[in-house]
């Protein structure tokens, strides 16, 4: 079963309450949100996507896939919280050891989120090896984190190749998030290689029917 997470991060201003009550009519499985402190990439959405998340909890049900691309990863998880996230993914390369990779997932643990890691391009998949009996999810990045509109790197579905085989040998219920030029035109490569949980903003907000793009990408 393949799930759609939505990207907002390009929603038209003004026009926040339409796109959230149009892609919960055409049943996105999350909304995702994507946090950038300015530091870990260029962009800044830090504040916008605080209020964006804590809107989205107002107005609908949709559950909630916060992506955290930023330096300070506790404050971060101390503070979108609040928003009570279905899933918190945090970056591996923000962190400094594995002591401290092991406390990012207590703490979101404790606020019952499901847990997700995430990998920039650069970062060998075998990396996430070792967290994968305490973790939901693994976001594979297939481009390079921090803008929206961007084209797939393909050498990313190898990765996610190499990562699915791994969780299946090992019959871990890990899930693979992909995110970064995800359309219809590239879902299909990703979910032959073990994507099922694709997050897609530019090719769902721009089309005139979020529903058939969402339910094209499911298939």
């Amino acid at each position: 079963m393949y799930e759609v997470s939505t990207s907002i991060l390009n929603a038209k201003e003004g026009k926040e309450a339409e796109v959230i009550l149009g892609l919960e009519k055409a049943r996105t499985d999350y909304i995702h949100i994507d946090v950038m402190d300015g530091k870990f990439v260029e962009k800044d959405t830090y504040k916008k996507m605080l209020e964006l998340s804590s809107y989205v909890r107002r107005i609908s049900n949709i559950p909630i896939d916060v992506h955290l691309m930023v330096k300070d990863v506790e404050t971060a998880i101390n503070v979108f919280s609040a928003v009570d996230a279905n899933l918190m993914t945090f970056h591996l390369e923000a962190c400094k050891d594995e002591e401290e990779v092991f406390k990012f997932i207590n703490m979101i643990k404790e606020n019952h989120s499901r847990i997700g890691i995430a990998i920039k391009p650069n970062t060998d998949i075998e990396k996430v090896y070792k967290f994968l009996p305490y973790i939901h999810v693994v976001l594979i990045m297939t481009v390079e984190p921090g803008k929206g509109g961007q084209t797939l790197i393909s050498d990313m579905i190898n990765k996610v190749d190499t990562l699915k085989k791994y969780v299946d040998e090992n019959n871990f219920e890990t899930q693979i998030e992909v995110d970064g030029g995800i359309n219809l035109a590239t879902c299909e490569k990703v979910k032959k290689a073990g994507a099922n949980l694709l997050v897609a903003g530019t090719a769902i907000l721009m089309a005139k029917d979020y529903k058939d793009i969402i339910d094209e990408l499911k298939k």
